[in-house]
């Protein structure tokens, strides 16, 4: 364990660029709920902010190599959670992804990606130096689709997509051909599109979404209603926004959702164009930063977690904002550090203080 004096190696810049987002964070949350029934949501996205702050120090404490060790024991009760989940989840909007006790809901998904970016940086550096073969990329496929499938099953295409890129990011990394990457992109892409076209193992909404996207105006007031209404709040906030709390769509209720997956468009709309090239700038500032820890990591391992960490970060960015203003399908991923849940603030402070402890730990031998 580092002694307290390591503390200034900490990355205070990108914690700093951190908890500004965070902070806007709570400011729209509380504007986006003023006059509804999740008024005071904002509180408790500073409770969580809280919690995630104080979990984050003291897992910066731990050395990350201590974790890796464990990463097969935290896999097998990871999958456990998933499985409790499935036996005794509480339903909500009509999914089982979360398990509650004395009325706190945890969401098992969340923390199992940072499971996974731990257990993947162990298996490619057990692989270091290796010509990846078939079975290599075969078990890495496996290590990640075992819950991804427990997580579509619930059903959650959302959080279940973002573990894609770690296992891309774990490929890339791990060294594979681009013979081999060719391979795989063009079996899912020739499975992806059987799958669209059959609707067979599409649940009906994941279609009308898919359909939604592909044509908005089809269905207005149906599957193309939140798409529609996401474009028209992102416009009608122009170069400056209307204001805080002035929001239309926001404000009379037209937004779906806007302080989980639609808070960009809240934020667009009372913000305007200048206010998301911000939030943008943020995101970016932190992405680099977070790349920076990467290229100083003392290990392969430490390389590979926080790399891990980008990608999902970069993948749930894009995404998100790419459904906000109609270059995605609705999915339900939250924008990172932005979108209202203690699941996926936790997850995010987590992921930072494993960063942190990497890079603290850059000099040690």
């Amino acid at each position: 364990m580092l002694r307290l004096s390591s503390y200034r190696d900490f990355d205070w810049v990108l914690l700093g660029f951190v908890m500004l987002l965070s902070l806007i964070s709570v400011l729209e949350i509380k504007s986006a709920t003023l006059h509804t029934k999740f008024h005071g949501f904002d509180q408790k996205q500073i409770g969580f902010l809280v919690v995630g702050v104080i979990l984050m120090f003291l897992i910066s404490l731990i050395d990350y190599h201590r974790l890796i060790d464990i990463a097969h024991w935290a896999y097998g009760i990871g999958i456990l959670s998933l499985i409790a989940v499935a036996l005794f989840g509480t339903r909500v909007l009509g999914g089982k992804r979360w398990v509650g006790f004395h009325g706190v809901h945890f969401q098992p998904s969340e923390w199992i990606k940072l499971v996974l970016i731990i257990a993947m940086a162990r298996y490619f550096w057990g692989l270091a130096g290796k010509e990846l073969t078939w079975g290599d990329i075969g078990k890495a496929f496996a290590l990640v689709c075992v819950p991804m499938v427990f997580v579509l099953k619930q059903p959650d295409l959302g959080t279940a997509l973002t573990y894609l890129p770690i296992l891309i990011c774990g490929l890339f990394l791990g060294g594979i051909r681009f013979r081999q990457a060719g391979i795989i992109l063009l079996v899912i892409a020739v499975l992806g599109f059987g799958v669209y076209k059959s609707g067979k193992h599409l649940k009906p909404y994941q279609q009308a979404r898919i359909n939604a996207f592909l044509d908005p105006d089809s269905d207005p007031r149906g599957s193309g209603y939140q798409i529609r209404q996401s474009l028209i709040a992102v416009g009608s906030g122009g170069i400056w926004g209307k204001g805080a709390n002035k929001g239309t769509q926001t404000q009379g209720d037209f937004l779906p959702i806007p302080y989980t997956d639609f808070i960009f468009a809240a934020f667009c709309e009372e913000h305007g164009f200048v206010g998301a090239i911000g939030v943008l700038l943020l995101y970016f500032l932190i992405l680099m930063r977070l790349i920076q820890n990467a290229q100083t990591a003392s290990d392969l391992p430490g390389t590979f977690i926080i790399m891990g960490v980008v990608a999902v970060m970069i993948f749930q960015i894009a995404v998100n904002i790419g459904m906000v203003v109609g270059l995605m399908p609705v999915t339900g991923i939250p924008l990172p550090l932005m979108s209202y849940g203690g699941s996926s603030i936790l997850f995010s402070f987590l992921s930072l203080g494993i960063v942190m402890n990497i890079r603290m730990r850059r000099f040690v031998n």
